[in-house]
């Protein structure tokens, strides 16, 4: 199969490995009540960890990320650097929109967190050490991501990925897309803080 023929195969790849909500599939395997319920409705980790059970927000966290680098893996060993950009974008899309939950699905981070790691993992690092820098002193979660959304594309251009950093610009932008809610929240000083049930 040529590039150009594989290219719609790695997007739907991506955005059937994206769209797979482990935070709702573990909640309801362990018997909590639906997730869409609690906290801020959200299918994410943070969300799961407002039902008391981190071991399955820890659970959560990993199946999200991974689920982003597994699709940019597959797509770059049978399509390379240009379909692995493109599977990356597809699974951070079927986790913002899985088709399972009429298009309603979670906030991404930790999908993007993942695709960073398949795709330039120095990347990822930064991201996480920005989010954790701004979790410690703000303790909101979605303020964290925001602002390590805003620095990765910026980190990408500034060591030259030029394509990456367009990538993880409008992955950003969809980020913030997403985040409305929580950025109005935000500005009224109603978000929920981490480890606030």
């Amino acid at each position: 199969m040529g590039l150009d023929a594989f290219l719609p195969v790695a997007f739907i790849i991506g955005y059937l490995l994206g769209s797979i909500p482990f935070g709702l599939i573990l909640t309801r395997l362990a018997g909590t009540q639906d997730l869409r319920s609690i906290g801020s409705g959200n299918i994410g980790a943070t969300n799961v960890l407002r039902t008391g059970r981190k071991s399955l927000a820890a659970a959560t966290l990993a199946g999200d990320l991974l689920k982003g680098t597994a699709a940019v893996l597959i797509a770059s060993t049978f399509g390379g650097a240009e379909a692995a950009m493109l599977a990356g974008l597809a699974a951070f899309l079927g986790h913002l929109f899985p088709v399972w939950l009429k298009f309603k699905g979670g906030k991404g981070v930790a999908t993007y967190i993942g695709v960073l790691l398949g795709l330039f993992w120095p990347a990822a690092i930064v991201f996480c050490l920005v989010w954790l820098a701004t979790a410690v002193v703000s303790r909101y979660s979605s303020l964290s991501g925001l602002v390590a959304g805003v620095v990765t594309p910026i980190f990408l251009w500034w060591f030259d990925h030029p394509a990456l950093a367009a990538l993880f610009a409008v992955m950003t932008l969809l980020s913030f897309w997403v985040h409305r809610e929580n950025i109005r929240r935000l500005q009224a000083g109603t978000e929920g803080k981490i480890g606030q049930k």
